[in-house]
């Protein structure tokens, strides 16, 4: 590996780090909620009393909500699908002009 490629790893790895670390300590006492909750408060303060329209299936079969971690693990399973599909789309889209190239040159 040469210098400028070492370097310019570092230099990456010391963003990532940066930007994984500093919001820990810049936004003490900060509290995060989801977009759900903060959609419903909204509603509440604008429109008056906020009913949803359906329930959720899953909360339907299993008689409540879904524990936390069981969201985030069907989010993390959701989000790995999405971009499994979209790599396999990408890679497919980069051998095509892999093949389509070497046709090219054995025509010519």
């Amino acid at each position: 590996m040469s210098r400028e490629n070492r370097r310019m790893i570092l230099i990456l790895l010391a963003i990532t780090v940066c930007l994984v670390f500093v919001p820990l300590f810049a936004l003490k006492g900060a509290e995060f909620g989801g977009s759900d909750d903060a959609g419903s408060v909204m509603v509440e303060e604008i429109g008056g009393a906020y009913e949803p329209w359906f329930t959720p299936v899953l909360e339907t079969m299993l008689d409540g909500e879904l524990p936390g971690e069981i969201e985030s693990l069907l989010f993390c399973i959701q989000t790995g699908i999405g971009v499994g599909v979209l790599a396999f789309l990408m890679g497919r889209m980069v051998e095509r002009k892999k093949w389509e190239d070497k046709e090219t040159i054995k025509r010519n």
